[in-house]
């Protein structure tokens, strides 16, 4: 790669991270508020989020995040059941609603939130992660990034707090910042499964071939993607 591309990719790579940390940011947000509410209410309390203050959140210029909120570990000797305290906006617009998928264990349709990676690498780690993109089957419908961070309090974990952006909604803000690009990118994560690409043969969500190298590219600060320019169709190494 010439200096001139090192230093390009550098430049997104530097974007792309500021943009993981302005949504967690937000996500340390609905962290402090379901903290102050646990404090205040109670481990058993029925619900620890406002959605006064979550709307505040997801009404806020240049929100990332179409949905927010709490997803709770479940303590069935404690009373604690599966729960989710999660608020969304259709990213085009529209009024706020909680999301209600099915976590009754017995359903044909249970939602067993506690299998995912989103949540169960915060819960398994201590630290906050990003995964995606994946299709948001119970809310928008559409491609999104979820990025999460443990909540502890008490005797322990009692959950993630969490956002969920729209990968097409992630992209505009991005291109945006860094305007005019001397040549297209794509936008990796470990699985090698597309989460952004300005090159038309690159779609978001397909698997880079094997033989493209896998292990190359430009790691992103603060999240587990690898970024790689894009010249006559053909990737380049980073």
């Amino acid at each position: 790669m010439t200096p001139g591309g090192a230093e390009e990719v550098a430049r997104v790579a530097a974007a792309v991270s500021d943009l993981v940390e302005q949504v967690f940011v937000t996500v340390a947000r609905v962290h402090e508020a379901a903290l102050r509410s646990i404090e205040r209410e109670g481990p058993r309390a029925a619900r620890w989020l406002l959605p006064d203050d979550v709307q505040e959140l997801l009404r806020a210029p240049g929100q990332l995040a179409v949905g927010l909120g709490l997803v709770v570990a479940p303590r069935p000797a404690e009373g604690l059941p599966l729960r989710l305290e999660w608020w969304q906006v259709d990213p085009d617009g529209g009024e706020l609603h909680t999301l209600e998928p099915d976590l009754r264990p017995t359903s044909l349709g249970y939602y067993d939130y506690t299998a995912t990676e989103w949540y169960d690498v915060p819960r398994r780690t201590g630290r906050r992660h990003v995964f995606g993109p994946h299709v948001d089957v119970h809310g928008t419908g559409r491609y999104v990034l979820t990025l999460t961070e443990p909540v502890g309090a008490g005797n322990g974990f009692v959950g993630v707090a969490g956002a969920d952006v729209p990968v097409r909604r992630f992209e505009t803000h991005l291109l945006r910042t860094l305007g005019r690009l001397p040549a297209p990118f794509v936008l990796l994560n470990d699985e090698d499964r597309v989460v952004l690409s300005t090159a038309p043969r690159h779609l978001v969500g397909s698997l880079l071939p094997p033989a493209a190298g896998s292990t190359e590219g430009v790691r992103v600060p603060g999240a587990p993607w690898r970024l790689r320019l894009v010249d006559d169709g053909q990737l380049l190494a980073g």
